[in-house]
């Protein structure tokens, strides 16, 4: 099959395999990977380093009269005193060759067609190029860019290389992301850089640099490269002996250059479906973004379930990403805080009266000692209400409907030489999950005598617990599956008066609405900071509890679709990378 049919004959495999990156921002259409034409690229590399790509041709120069040249040419710079007399070389086993060559091929290696880590000679007054590892590119074409110094600046203390020679980075990860450059445009055609490389010097033309840039970056080199490198984690190297004396396939002359352009031409039409594909993501993420916004802006809720009935008829063609599912929840969420997700009961008691309700608890408890007498909270202002809220709901400060509890900061505050196999649950940040509780499987314990000691922070089985500090600042949870313990100073306690608030409080805390008063309240710094008096500060939207019932039940039942969406689309995009990869396997065997 030729390659190009391999590529247009699966367009729709190549740009369907994706995966989600795990380090892009929310709402990015970088959140997916183009694995499927990542392979794509990865196998034409492939097909070019074992004679794959293009047909071969009868009456070319076989290798073998190139490598007699090199050989030829070795002496006669011996011979002159340009090159110290290389060592005898190790002989290719055949168990070392990875493939089976065409006719008109050779094993070779770098030590035999170049010099390996060589030295430049100049006057220390020379303009040159500087290339710190960050100026190299992981392109197959090897690119590169560099900084003007002076000669004498950067010819101690730094690696080397001059026009046409061939580097690579030998640190992790750079080579496992496979950084190295053919180097080229150099000032004054010298140049010196970062350590971290192993640099080839061909010693004439016969071999294409840019040939053996190929093999370098070929899965086949990464993953035996990878394999042999040798040091501590994040401090491995790859070893000059494997980049000197791993077996290298050698075309003849004229291959070289019709793989080369070959390679160029395909890569090319990789970019082209990566831009394609990018631009698709993109105009559809738009789209889910424009149709999610007629939810949260309709007028009422009869046009709130026109817009919803036509979103919903295409379910399966809009949220075809995780990003685009996230912003589904989302807009949930809005609509759930905002009185839109479920219509409304003018039979529900107000929430006025449940307000009443829990002033008088609150009177009471502060009456029988349980909790301090606050102060008054301002009135919400007509600034802080950012839309209208239904008949029978009203706009309260957050710190009316809970009380806000801080961990121990005390001289009692458990170090962790202080946890133990089994105890009370220390709880902290990290022991938060995705899904709104806490980890079953790390926490942390301290004595019950070390639990006794600490004077606040301890939590009841209604509790939610509220990320107050830190990157993670505004994360959530139920105190589930706990029934008792305590909490790190980085959380705070959130326990409502009234417990049938709680599951409402959650769906609060977690929308977009919520999530905004955070915003209103940080200290702007790197590392920013929130207290109970600003939390309390919040403003609040309350639903009659009737109603706040029928939003948590509606709100669980839309998060159950979004989470059967998700599961679709992984093993969706499970199925395309398994297909995308059978395809590179069958056509390399």
């Amino acid at each position: 099959m030729a390659i190009e049919n391999l590529i247009t004959d699966h367009l729709d495999l190549w740009t369907a395999a994706v995966r989600p990156k795990s380090s892009a921002g929310r709402g990015s259409n970088s959140k997916l990977d183009l694995t499927g034409i990542k392979k794509l690229r990865e196998l034409i590399l492939e097909l070019a380093v074992r004679g794959k790509l293009v047909p071969q041709d009868p009456s070319d120069e076989p290798a073998s009269v190139l490598l007699e040249r090199i050989t030829a040419e070795k002496t006669r710079l011996v011979k002159e005193g340009k090159i110290k007399k290389p060592k005898a070389l190790p002989e290719i086993g055949e168990e070392e060759k990875p493939f089976e060559l065409p006719d008109g091929w050779e094993w070779s290696m770098l030590a035999e067609i170049a010099e390996i880590n060589p030295r430049n000679e100049s006057d220390d007054t020379v303009d040159a190029s500087f290339v710190p590892m960050s100026l190299i590119s992981t392109a197959y074409n090897g690119q590169h860019e560099f900084e003007a110094r002076k000669w004498g600046e950067i010819k101690k203390g730094f690696t080397h290389f001059s026009n046409g020679d061939i580097g690579i980075a030998k640190i992790t990860p750079c080579f496992e992301n496979s950084k190295a450059a053919v180097f080229r445009g150099l000032i004054n055609g010298i140049g010196a850089g970062t350590t971290e490389l192993h640099i080839a010097r061909p010693y004439t033309d016969y071999v294409s640099a840019f040939f053996i840039l190929l093999n370098i970056k070929s899965p086949i080199y990464l993953k035996k490269g990878e394999a042999g490198m040798t040091g501590t984690a994040g401090q491995k190297r790859l070893a000059k002996d494997f980049f000197s004396f791993y077996p290298l396939p050698i075309p003849p002359f004229a291959e070289q250059h019709r793989i080369v352009a070959k390679v160029d031409e395909l890569m090319a039409l990789c970019d082209q479906l990566e831009l394609q594909s990018e631009a698709q993501l993109a105009a559809q993420q738009t789209l889910v973004e424009v149709l999610l916004a007629t939810l949260t802006d309709s007028a009422d809720a009869d046009e709130l379930a026109q817009n919803w009935a036509r979103l919903s008829t295409h379910f399966d063609t809009l949220f075809t990403t995780e990003a685009s599912i996230e912003a589904l929840k989302q807009t949930i969420l809005q609509l759930a805080v905002m009185g839109k997700l479920v219509p409304q009961d003018p039979s529900d008691e107000p929430a006025s009266a449940l307000l009443a309700r829990i002033v008088a608890e609150k009177a009471q408890l502060v009456k029988e000692k349980k909790i301090k007498k606050e102060k008054q909270l301002p009135v919400i202002s007509e600034d802080e209400k950012s839309f209208e809220i239904p008949h029978g709901w009203v706009w309260v400060k957050f710190g009316e409907l809970s009380e806000f509890i801080n961990g121990d900061r005390s001289k009692n505050y458990p170090n962790k030489n202080e946890y133990v196999a089994q105890g009370m649950p220390w709880i902290n940040t990290g022991h938060i999950e995705p899904s709104g509780i806490l980890t079953s499987s790390d926490m942390n314990f301290i004595t019950k005598e070390k639990f006794d000691s600490l004077r606040s922070g301890k939590i009841i089985e209604t509790d939610i617990v509220y990320c107050l500090r830190g990157a993670t600042f505004g994360k959530t949870a139920f105190v589930t599956p706990y029934k008792e313990g305590a909490i790190a100073s980085s959380l705070m306690i959130i326990r409502p008066y009234n417990i049938s608030l709680r599951e409402f409080i959650y769906i609060y805390l977690i929308s977009p609405f919520g999530r905004a008063q955070i915003f209103r309240f940080d200290n702007g710094s790197a590392q920013p900071n929130l207290s109970a008096n600003s939390v309390m500060m919040y403003a609040f939207p309350c639903p009659p509890i009737s109603e706040q019932h029928r939003i948590v039940a509606k709100v669980d039942e839309l998060m159950t679709l979004c989470d059967q969406l998700k599961s679709r689309l992984q093993t969706s995009q499970q199925t395309q990378l398994a297909l995308a990869e059978s395809l590179v396997a069958g056509v390399l065997a």
